[in-house]
């Protein structure tokens, strides 16, 4: 090869490189958009995190929101059953909180729009409110696959704020900031607040209420299965519902079809913080002192009974574990978190210390170091634990989000559908802000700079 024609090779292959943006030859201008190099942009000091909302596990329920999971688009050539790792949906970055049904899910945004509320998933029972069918304006979708604005009936729209939400198995409760509580779905035990009418048709109703009875304000509401629980803002308990399991800690096990205030081991008690998913209930007092009714089947009230259920607030003795800051409870077990940021466990289940513990009557302490304390981090501490039916989940002060339990299609959104017996953590691009855990899904929110 003749040394001309080298340097012709190598002049070709330099202007390959120009028009397709990898190289600029010494001096030379850009023309066009065809000449220009890649472009890196990094995050800057200034730059503020966005919300995030993430969502995996099981989708034909549709309470992922992801459409083209049930009903595969262009881009989407077969449908996906399980979402095993977490998945962003694009459309919202104002949520301020989030629940999982039964199969459906809640998001509620502290936003002056008109539309703060939006359900997906299940409505059988028409948990999501009217959703409207397309075919028939007087029928209402039983599954709703994409975020859709749920309709509250507030006398303020704008000024009002959606405080929180919280899911049962067929029933939702809405907290606001000045307008109360609205509560929406099957109310065959009352479970909505209202009274019970005989052959009352939950799908395809209008019927979103609104609670009355409290004698102050509330600022938390908690669904277990089929009741419901309030926390006013001085700390009293209000519970309506089913009470068959005396899970409405009312002294029977009755339905209770309206709110009604708890006494037993409660009264004189100012709780901060109610808990429920299924059967059982918690309340967290200001002290740190722990307190429980309802199911106890399955070892979840051990600490003050050897029956299966108790219909009165019981004060709950827990040898070893100090003040309790956050209480969680699932189907068959429990979580507290004290005041030094370490998470107990006990009750029935896959409590998150190997495959070699399956119940407990006492409380057990999770190793720190499973949630990644140590020597280099001897002050990480964990900030929020949460329960789903059978599974855990608990986020640290650092925003990690590690889960342990029943791998219920693919719930614990660790890339697998494997049972995990110790805490793991999932990967998520962000600072995880709260968690919800549902049946068969879960909902994270995240502060993320992506």
């Amino acid at each position: 090869m003749s040394v001309a024609t080298a340097r012709l090779l190598c002049a070709r292959s330099c202007a390959a490189l120009v028009r397709r943006g990898f190289a600029s030859p010494r001096g030379a201008q850009s023309e066009g958009p065809a000449q220009e190099g890649p472009v890196f942009q990094y995050v800057g000091q200034r730059t503020r995190p966005k919300d995030r909302v993430f969502v995996w596990g099981f989708s034909y329920s549709g309470a992922l929101g992801v459409p083209s999971f049930v009903v595969p688009d262009s881009g989407r050539k077969t449908p996906k059953k399980y979402q095993l790792t977490p998945y962003r949906l694009e459309t919202f970055e104002r949520i301020s909180s989030a629940a999982c049904g039964y199969g459906f899910t809640l998001l509620a945004s502290r936003t002056q729009d008109l539309s703060k509320v939006w359900g997906m998933g299940l409505n059988t029972d028409s948990q999501l409110g009217f959703q409207r069918s397309q075919h028939d304006r007087n029928t209402s979708y039983d599954y709703v696959l994409e975020p859709s604005p749920v309709a509250l009936p507030l006398e303020r729209p704008q000024e009002t704020r959606v405080v929180q939400v919280s899911c049962g198995r067929a029933h939702a409760l809405v907290l606001t900031d000045s307008e109360g509580v609205f509560s929406l779905g099957n109310n065959a035990y009352g479970q909505c607040g209202r009274a019970v009418v005989p052959g009352e048709i939950y799908g395809s109703s209008h019927r979103v209420h609104r609670l009355q009875g409290f004698h102050c304000r509330v600022v938390q509401v908690a669904c277990g299965q089929d009741h419901s629980l309030f926390l006013t803002e001085d700390g009293q308990v209000y519970a309506c519902g089913w009470g068959a399991d005396g899970q409405t800690g009312l002294g029977h096990h009755d339905v209770a079809p309206w709110p009604v205030r708890l006494g037993g081991a409660l009264a004189g008690v100012q709780v901060r913080q109610v808990t429920s998913y299924g059967d059982c209930s918690l309340a967290v007092s200001q002290e740190g002192a722990l307190y429980g009714w309802g199911n106890s089947e399955y070892m979840q009230l051990s600490a003050v009974t050897e029956a299966t259920q108790i219909n009165t607030p019981q004060r709950l003795r827990l040898e070893g574990v100090g003040p309790v800051q956050q209480a969680a409870c699932g189907g068959t077990q429990v979580a507290v978190l004290n005041d030094k940021g370490e998470v107990f466990v006990w009750g029935y289940g896959i409590l998150g210390k190997g495959p070699n513990l399956s119940e407990s009557r006492t409380p057990e302490m999770i190793p720190p170091t499973l949630f990644g304390r140590s020597e280099f981090n001897p002050t990480l501490a964990v900030t929020q634990v949460r329960c789903g039916l059978n599974h855990f989940a608990a986020v640290t002060d650092r925003g990690e989000l590690f889960v342990w339990g029943k791998n219920v299609r693919g719930c614990l959104g660790i890339g697998k559908r494997d049972d995990q017996y110790f805490p793991w953590r999932v990967t998520v691009p962000g600072r995880v802000v709260d968690v919800s855990c549902g049946v068969d899904h879960m909902v994270a929110l995240v502060k993320s700079l992506l």
